[in-house]
């Protein structure tokens, strides 16, 4: 499977593809607290991160929120 993620592609395996969009944030590290992820221009609302299946060739935005002064 071949996705792009903030403009990167990345490529995964069948058996090590991440299935929802709660865990691609979780294969990257991001604490999905801070995030706000778009597929495919569509807003994905954090209630609805562990049911947003991913799929092959679709465009995934995460945008995290960092705390500064």
């Amino acid at each position: 499977m071949q996705i792009r993620v903030n403009g990167k592609d990345m490529n995964f395996s069948d058996n090590s593809a991440p299935a929802t969009v709660k865990e691609l944030i979780d294969h990257l590290g991001i604490d999905s607290a801070a995030v706000v992820a778009e597929v495919d221009g569509e807003i994905v609302e954090k209630r609805n991160f562990e049911n947003t299946k991913i799929k092959d060739s679709q465009k995934i935005e995460l945008i995290r929120f960092v705390g500064g002064g």
